[in-house]
């Protein structure tokens, strides 16, 4: 059996009071994220929000396009999109 995959397209507005997911930004979902965009610092916030909001290792998610920008690809593990979008609160 195939472990599910869900890749989502996430608009990321950093240096945010707290990191939060605000809704849907056209076909991405938006996340205000508590970090600035030095260092690859709002990437890894991201991906740390991103995983204990859905319950899964860190490891399981990751930036795969977009890294320098705002508008990111993010691939997410062993979760399906319907289940991520539940859990983010977005349906």
């Amino acid at each position: 059996m195939r472990t599910p995959s869900t890749v989502l397209t996430i608009h990321v507005q950093p240096k945010a009071k707290t990191t939060e997911v605000v809704g849907w930004h056209g076909d991405a979902v938006k996340i205000r994220v508590a970090a600035p965009p030095i260092g690859g610092a709002a990437n890894a916030e991201l991906v740390r929000f991103l995983a204990e909001r859905l319950g899964i290792a860190r490891d399981a998610v990751r930036v795969v396009s977009g890294a320098t920008g705002r508008r990111k690809w993010v691939a997410i593990e062993g979760v399906e999109r319907e289940h991520v979008i539940k859990l983010l609160e977005l349906d």
